[in-house]
């Protein structure tokens, strides 16, 4: 019996400042629509590091710099694939902000974020971002088509 498996490997980033703001995306896709972070699918072959820099700058503007792995959400999905998202951050930024067309972009006040529309289990994902003694956000499948979020 073979231990590999198909997976789908994608990025996201949590670019702060040093006053207490965060960069959002409002995503236009209507899939996933609503606020979150930057970020990506890697590319085959790519660094993972690499992968959220370009990421970052293709869809903002910014160039990143010491993106930290701070964490990883993974489920299982409809076609049995393990997607996992890399998540990283950073306060290390240079560049001008500009939108792009995944959506627009922006800084808010962290305090604010409840404000807005965030795209589906963002609220529960930016725990991972924020405490060091959580790094992973995991859906477990308990059957009958549900799924249990489990944060550790």
């Amino acid at each position: 019996m073979s231990k590999a498996e198909r997976a789908i490997l994608t990025n996201m980033c949590m670019v702060y400042d040093n006053n207490g703001k965060i960069l959002v995306q409002d995503r236009k896709d209507p899939n996933w629509s609503g606020i979150t972070f930057p970020g990506g699918h890697i590319e085959k072959g790519e660094s993972f590091v690499r992968s959220v820099i370009r990421e970052v700058y293709e869809e903002t503007g910014l160039d990143i710099k010491s993106p930290k792995l701070c964490g990883i959400k993974q489920f299982q999905n409809a076609n049995d694939v393990r997607y996992v998202v890399l998540l990283f951050k950073t306060h290390e930024f240079s560049g001008r902000l500009r939108s792009s067309e995944e959506g627009e972009v922006f800084w808010i006040e962290r305090e604010d974020l409840h404000k807005y529309k965030m795209t589906d289990d963002f609220a529960q994902m930016i725990k991972i971002f924020e405490n060091d003694s959580l790094s992973e956000f995991y859906y477990e499948d308990i059957g009958n088509n549900k799924w249990d979020l489990k944060m550790f």
